[in-house]
């Protein structure tokens, strides 16, 4: 396993991580900034408030395969190597969240998140997407099933046996996430927080 083919490729996930999905989508389809509006936030949820549901699944397609990809492709080159697949997603998350193209600005990481760990744990991500819907359902906060689903994960992945290591990276991303979501938590105690479709009632 060379360092140069490793550095490689760590550095094509962070720089396909930081395609920035949402601002080139929203550009392209409606003609603005998607940073001038709601949240400012380039991520699925913002574009799909403020751009619609199509600029919006497309958001959360491309964005996810952002994830998904690099540990793929990573798994193919290097089999057996899961700190490196989990490294490659990592870089990816990190792109996405820091862009270099948006002056290392950019989304939580929801979306790109979800696509690493639906390549590294399928059967535990389908119970965090479980568990984020139903927190939306429930709350009309799609922040708080962003945050629910990824608490979720690395629980559903104890529970489901999975490699202590993929554990840990679920329980690092958890925190990565909720941690993005900060200034959400404080808005949804001001209950200030946006709801699916707009301002909170």
């Amino acid at each position: 396993m060379g360092d140069l083919r490793v550095a490689g490729l760590i550095l094509l996930a962070y720089l396909s991580g930081g395609i920035p999905t949402g601002y080139l989508v929203v550009r392209r389809l409606k003609g603005f900034d998607i940073r001038t509006r709601g949240s400012g936030n380039p991520g699925t949820a913002n574009v799909y408030r403020n751009a619609g549901a199509l600029a919006g699944a497309i958001t959360l397609a491309v964005d996810a395969l952002k994830g998904y990809l690099p540990v793929c492709l990573c798994r193919c080159l290097f089999p057996g190597h899961e700190a490196l697949a989990i490294a490659a997603g990592a870089a990816a998350v990190f792109g996405h969240n820091w862009t270099i193209f948006l002056g290392f600005k950019g989304g939580k990481g929801v979306a790109t998140s979800a696509g690493v760990f639906f390549a590294l744990l399928p059967g535990s991500m389908a119970v965090a997407v479980v568990a984020f819907a139903a927190a939306v359902i429930v709350s009309g906060h799609i922040s708080v099933g962003s945050m629910v689903g990824a608490t979720v994960l690395p629980i559903a992945a104890a529970a489901l046996g999975a490699p202590g290591i993929d554990v840990a990276a679920a329980a690092a991303s958890a925190a990565l996430i909720v941690y993005k979501h900060v200034p959400n938590i404080r808005r949804l105690r001001q209950n200030r927080e946006l709801g699916i479709h707009g301002p909170s009632a």
